[in-house]
């Protein structure tokens, strides 16, 4: 674990934006080969699965507009950050109801599991952002149906058409 003092700075480019700098001596104590993931605490108060990212001559961490808000954080302020290993399986957690739906489905869980682990954590990040319990379970069937049809060829047009249909489908009821 490391504790230290960051800054929010700004790329003011329209792929990336807000980011918390991260010494290259903190971050090389995070980084086994690829595996760049990391468990970050945003003063003490939020707590993000997140990945050590490169820029030109030092490190970064991403931080969205909401969790921003939700700190009352600027372009400029400086935060405590505390940093620990991030070593869960896929990068991040896996909701309940998105591990209910794999230990139903083999298949579907083997496709999941072929997938690369930036495209395992985009899905599960779908199922994580959603407050309802209900909602949740209808994604995480609508992912596994997606790869059952498609035989693990993620196409997330077609799987924002398969969501839909199941939260169609969760209110007809």
């Amino acid at each position: 674990m490391a504790e230290f003092i960051s800054t929010v700075e700004d790329f003011n480019n329209e792929l990336w934006r807000h980011h918390l700098t991260v010494p290259e001596a903190i971050a090389q104590q995070f980084i086994e080969g690829d595996n760049r993931r990391v468990i970050c605490t945003i003063m003490d108060k939020h707590k993000m699965n997140c990945a050590l990212m490169a820029a030109k001559d030092y490190w970064f961490i991403l931080i969205n507009k909401g969790v921003r808000n939700s700190l009352g954080l600027n372009t400029g302020d400086k935060v405590n950050l505390r940093l620990e290993k991030d070593r869960s399986e896929y990068g991040m957690k896996v909701p309940d109801e998105m591990l209910a739906v794999m230990d139903q489905d083999e298949t579907g869980t083997k496709f999941f599991k072929a997938l690369t682990m930036g495209k395992q954590r985009s899905l599960l990040y779908l199922v994580n952002k959603v407050k309802n319990t209900n909602s949740r379970i209808n994604k995480a069937l609508a992912i596994m149906d997606h790869l059952n049809e498609t035989e693990g060829k993620l196409d997330f047009k077609a799987l924002n058409v398969k969501i839909k249909e199941f939260n169609q489908r969760g209110k007809l009821r």
